[in-house]
């Protein structure tokens, strides 16, 4: 990932989550957003205007039918039929975001798509793909 998508994700935490003064990860090193390659659900992050900016490994192999990390570079809204893609249009424009569960030759995935920003400007959307075991349990605190 590139530092400027993996600053989306780490910066807020790095210093308090990393940092020896807060007793935590003493002799720890991590690049920042160094822990999204290997992450085991699919993480895509596009443009505002849906360009695809970063996959990691596990979208890679998800979309590899499609044409894995060649799709850097490419848009979103042609990885996508309608309705979808004019769901996603919506939650790009509105800078919103969107939570579903998906069903498909028995697995189950959670879809979050959110919007992510550097340095409070709107960048694009950022989707993550995560499977589900066949019962979720639900805890109401």
């Amino acid at each position: 990932m590139s530092s400027t998508t993996a600053g989306v994700f780490f910066t807020a935490c790095e210093h308090h989550l990393l940092s020896p003064a807060r007793g935590r990860g003493r002799g720890m090193t991590m690049q920042p957003g160094a822990w999204m390659k290997e992450f085991p659900g699919a993480i895509t992050v596009c443009d505002a205007k849906g360009i695809i900016l970063e996959m990691n490994d596990r979208a890679c192999e998800t979309f590899a039918r499609d044409g894995g990390r060649d799709l850097v570079g490419s848009s979103v809204f042609d990885c996508h039929p309608e309705p979808a893609k004019s769901k996603l249009r919506r939650v790009l424009d509105d800078r919103s975001t969107n939570c579903y569960t998906t069903e498909k030759n028995g697995v189950k995935k959670l879809i979050y798509q959110a919007p992510w920003y550097e340095e409070g400007q709107y960048m694009g959307l950022v989707e993550l793909a995560i499977e589900l075991p066949p019962e979720v349990p639900n805890f109401i605190r």
